[in-house]
């Protein structure tokens, strides 16, 4: 029978996953946005005078903003709540799922890295990327973000012969996706 112990871990537990996850969607929140800000100042710049300065002064503004205030912190919120689950249950790391998992999670914070990058370059108005490549770029946190949802879910129902293909599938609806919208600009500007 389970003593009170038990019970009070477990409730304890819930609560720093549920913390845990809040984190992880107000991570994601600013890597989903972050790129379409990239997207909207790499443009801003390519406009003639004033209205160059006007748009690239309030962009880096709001990138600042979202990449101090929301981003960051709640990466290492995120983080410290994880290593705390972790902790509280050392048994998951025996498991070939979250060892998956957490590869993920390393090319997450790859990404968020890379994210970091473009935005000190983008802060000083230097662009190295066009805009057609932070479109895609915007979508690797989307593919990472499946990986890791089906992951946690499915755990070791997980097939990785479907789980593979899945990815690979998604990726090829969101460039087909990009590509149809870029059309659709293309064809009328304020789509």
């Amino acid at each position: 029978m389970p003593t009170n112990s038990f019970y009070l871990k477990v409730e304890y537990y819930n609560y720093i996953k549920a913390l845990h996850l809040i984190f992880v969607v107000t991570w994601f929140a600013g890597l989903f946005y972050i790129p379409r800000l990239f997207i909207y100042h790499i443009e801003a710049l390519a406009k003639p005078s004033p209205e160059k300065e006007i748009l690239a002064n309030q962009l880096k503004l709001m990138t600042k903003r979202l990449w101090y205030i929301i981003t960051w912190p709640s990466a290492v919120l995120c983080t410290v709540f994880a290593i705390w689950l972790l902790y509280l249950m050392p048994g998951w790391l025996e498991q070939g799922w979250m060892h998956v998992k957490l590869g993920f999670v390393l090319l997450l914070f790859v990404y968020h890295g890379k994210c970091h990058q473009i935005f000190k370059q983008l802060q000083r108005d230097e662009v190295k990327y066009t805009s057609r490549f932070m479109r895609i770029w915007n979508e690797v946190a989307t593919l990472i973000l499946f990986a890791v949802v089906f992951l946690v879910i499915l755990k070791n129902a997980f097939n990785w012969i479907y789980g593979v293909v899945g990815i690979f599938v998604l990726a090829v609806l969101l460039m087909l996706g990009i590509r149809i919208y870029k059309r659709i600009r293309e064809e009328n500007p304020e789509a």
